[in-house]
């Protein structure tokens, strides 16, 4: 069988290239199983190419029975059975996110690559449920299986230029950090101490309009960050903010719990599934309600460590061994 493995291979990854790193690595062996690891595109030309033209007939000389596509691209015409992984429908919802070619290309396959294939894996109950209604895709041919946390955790210095509340994420409009900032600015006038660190692609206007709604309170934007610098901003923050509108899962949330880091979270979408008991939880769109979630747990130090040590908890139990066995069964499943 195959699995299209290309976005592990990424300079920058994101949630899906770590989705895929993480599921290849951790793949267990099985009698008469053998998986084909694809790392690269052969050819020339757009993405889509390949995926639709390319990938098939590399499918037909290996004589596959089976592929596995982990971000939404399978092969409409294949000469084998397919498996896609839908980790959101983002680009339904917000379509101002995504540049025309990309939010189009995700628009016109997504839907058809769903209805398509065998099995559909998807990485929440929330998103199980949102691919068979928008898409009308049989729920018995969907599997869900769980992210796990995947940032390795190191030993690099923590900042220790004072206290600060962390979110993580990319400038888009629907991760909601405009509301963020508004809501960290009225702490910073009540007297909070914190500054407000906001780690991820740093890219066009939305940038512009963070720094100017800070409106003079200590926000700072960092960019992309390595592996090993996130990992060590992550364990220094007093508290991960994650007040996005749509999350698929959001990883980056169990990311902060295996670190011991409390999470406040919006209360939308696939979060409070991801969350569970172990956050403290905001109407995303009340900017009030964010001030006050985030007063409750950096104000209240037995708060604070409560849903340090639920985090952990919660976090353990999630693992990529356990995902990834779970993915192999629905291959064997099929075959």
């Amino acid at each position: 069988m195959a699995i299209d493995a290309r976005d592990a291979f990424d300079p920058q990854l994101r949630g899906w290239g770590r989705y895929v790193r993480e599921l290849v690595d951790a793949l267990p062996e099985r009698p008469g199983l053998e998986y084909r690891i694809i790392e690269r595109a052969r050819g020339r030309g757009p993405e889509v190419l390949f995926e639709q033209v390319e990938l098939p007939r590399l499918l037909r000389r290996e004589q596959a029975d089976l592929v596995h596509a982990p971000n939404c691209f399978l092969p409409l015409a294949r000469p084998c059975m397919g498996v896609v992984t839908i980790h959101d429908l983002a680009f339904e919802v917000f379509p101002d996110d995504f540049s025309k070619r990309t939010g189009w290309k995700y628009r016109t396959f997504a839907r058809r690559a769903a209805r398509s294939a065998q099995r559909v894996i998807c990485v929440s109950g929330y998103t199980a449920a949102d691919v068979v209604r928008r898409y009308g895709v049989d729920e018995a041919r969907v599997r869900i299986v769980p992210n796990a946390p995947s940032l390795p955790i190191g030993n690099e210095p923590v900042p220790d230029d004072g206290p600060y509340l962390l979110a993580v994420g990319d400038l888009r409009p629907k991760k909601n950090l405009l509301r963020l900032v508004e809501a960290f600015s009225a702490l910073r006038k009540e007297g909070l101490p914190h500054r407000l660190v906001l780690a991820g692609i740093d890219r066009g206007p939305e940038g512009d309009r963070l720094r100017a709604a800070a409106d003079g309170a200590p926000v700072r934007l960092t960019g992309y960050l390595s592996d090993v610098r996130l990992d060590a901003l992550m364990r220094g923050a007093d508290a991960l903010v994650h007040p996005s509108l749509y999350e698929g899962f959001g990883l980056v949330v169990v990311e902060a719990m295996a670190r011991g880091v409390p999470v406040v979270l919006a209360r939308a979408t696939a979060l409070p599934e991801t969350g569970g008991e172990a956050a403290e939880y905001f109407d995303p769109h009340d900017v009030d309600d964010m001030a006050a979630a985030i007063r409750r747990v950096v104000g209240d130090r037995r708060r604070h460590a409560e849903l340090a040590r639920r985090g952990r908890e919660r976090a353990r139990r999630l693992s990529w061994a356990t995902s990834a066995a779970l993915t192999v069964a629905v291959y064997e499943e099929m075959l």
